[in-house]
């Protein structure tokens, strides 16, 4: 199904190549939806609609009410949105196209190593002061996310915590979900701030965790070896706007936006595209 014949497309809208990986795991969502729903009245909205009006949001920064009218309603589309974050649906979908990016470039669909790092932002006024927190050595209030990407920079894992959370800590539980969710991984690198304590804990899960440190005696930017692959992917996700400050009330909202920025990516890199070579401006 094409997008909506009373709009026009916007750049973020999913061409028809990349829709054709992204409607199996979104029909099979319905699919289970409707054998618990008992066939009751409702409107059936459309699915691709409602991802690019999710896209939408992700990559201009709006908020949702401020949705374009072209779009379905902005209850609807955030009521899947909920919903897709709550069941796990944007989990899977961007390990389905992880796998299919991976095998593209020749690599086996799980990776055996990876990079893990830490990014403090700030947050919006709506923002519960419950789930934020000062990041001291940044001077950061709000909150902190810690990503694990594999070599190629893709997303693994997204952990959104108080920004006061140490990199130790995160690093900990991201490690421990890495061993289950991906355990053909046996090495990781990580920056000064994971020192001793998530060295320790990825010995004890049988991954080896190794410290980058950047290099004091060149000032400035400087490119850090392993490490420069993570600073990418978060240049990657600062692409799009709703993540320049993280607006969500939950959260899980705000690990699904990042999980949806890196979506984009990655359905655009499986299938060749980018924004220009299939849009007509």
């Amino acid at each position: 199904m094409k997008n909506s014949p009373q709009r026009k497309a916007y750049p973020s809208d999913l061409s028809d190549a990349r829709w054709a990986l992204v409607e199996p795991v979104l029909t099979a969502w319905r699919t289970e939806r409707q054998k618990t729903s008992l066939g009751l009245g409702g409107r059936v909205s459309d699915l691709r609609e409602v991802m690019n009006a999710i896209l939408y949001v992700n990559r201009t920064g709006i908020a949702w009410r401020y949705l374009p009218h072209g779009f379905p309603p902005h209850t609807t589309v955030f009521a899947h949105f909920s919903a897709w974050t709550a069941d796990g649906t944007i989990e899977r979908l961007g390990v389905r196209l992880h796998h299919l990016v991976r095998e593209k470039e020749g690599r086996s669909a799980e990776p055996t190593a990876c990079v893990i790092d830490a990014q403090s932002i700030k947050t919006a006024p709506s923002v519960p002061t419950a789930t934020q927190g000062i990041d001291a050595a940044k001077k950061i209030v709000g909150r902190k996310r810690s990503i694990v990407v594999d070599t190629l920079g893709l997303l693994l894992l997204v952990t959104v915590t108080a920004a006061g959370v140490s990199d130790n800590d995160a690093g900990k539980q991201l490690l421990t979900q890495l061993a289950t969710t991906h355990p053909t991984i046996t090495k990781a690198w990580v920056d000064t701030g994971y020192k001793t304590q998530a060295v320790e804990h990825g010995a004890e899960l049988g991954i080896d965790v190794d410290v980058v440190p950047r290099n004091t005696q060149v000032k400035g930017f400087s490119v850090v070896p392993r490490r420069w692959v993570v600073e990418r992917s978060f240049g990657w996700i600062m692409m799009h706007r709703r993540l320049a400050r993280d607006y969500e009330t939950r959260p899980e909202h705000s690990e699904s936006m990042i999980r949806l920025a890196m979506i984009s990516n990655l359905a655009k890199r499986a299938t060749g595209e980018s924004t220009i070579t299939w849009h007509n401006p």
